[in-house]
């Protein structure tokens, strides 16, 4: 295995907004996709990657072509949308374990066994340094509980805080692999790309600021 000599840093993107269906992106969901793309035109990007669904294959599409048809487009199960942990009761803090727990019962018993397995598949892709001489860029556009997940483990948060960990539509998160050191957040869960009236979809209203 190649030694890790390089920075990577990983862009984090939630997809745009989604119609009811989740089958593709609403006209909202397009405009916040063209912004994050104008943001990012800048970034010497190696490759995007994105998951199979529509909502962040479309989100996907519509950043690159703001990035230039030269940046590799790459699909991945590991970026689709899954829970990527099942807690115990135990691990949840007293006061709240009964709502968690419903919130985690909620998905089908394929999706609590096969998330975990993706999650793993998602740190192993996309996480950590890279061999070579330069730093690697990175774009992940992905959904809400994968984004949560790989800011848990960069702060090397218990596995349970990947819930309430939200991020809302087009949102960008930064995370800073260097060999060496510990994974560094450069910003979580930035929307200022975004006009003020795309801003905050997709995020629980009694969060925001």
């Amino acid at each position: 295995m190649p030694t890790a000599t390089a920075t990577r840093f990983l862009y984090i993107a939630r997809h745009g907004e989604a119609s009811p269906d989740e089958t593709e992106l609403t006209e909202r969901g397009r405009r916040q996709a063209a912004y994050l793309g104008e943001r990012l035109r800048d970034v010497p990007f190696a490759a995007v990657h994105h998951g199979p669904l529509p909502r962040a294959a479309q989100t996907a599409r519509l950043v690159r072509e703001r990035l230039g048809t030269g940046v590799p487009l790459h699909v991945s199960e590991a970026a689709g949308d899954y829970p990527p942990y099942v807690p115990r009761r135990d691990e949840f803090p007293e006061e709240s374990a009964d709502r968690l727990l419903r919130f985690v019962e909620q998905f089908p018993e394929s999706e609590r066994d096969r998330g975990p397995v993706l999650a793993r598949a998602a740190q192993e892709r996309f996480t950590g340094p890279v061999s070579g001489d330069e730093p690697r860029h990175e774009l992940l556009v992905t959904h809400a509980f994968l984004a949560a997940w790989l800011v848990r483990d960069a702060l090397d948060a218990p596995a349970w805080r990947w819930m309430g960990l939200n991020h809302a539509n087009a949102a960008l998160t930064v995370i800073r692999y260097a060999p060496g050191r510990p994974s560094a957040l450069v910003m979580v869960n930035d929307t200022s790309h975004l006009p003020t009236d795309l801003r905050w979809t997709g995020f629980p209203p009694e969060f925001r600021p």
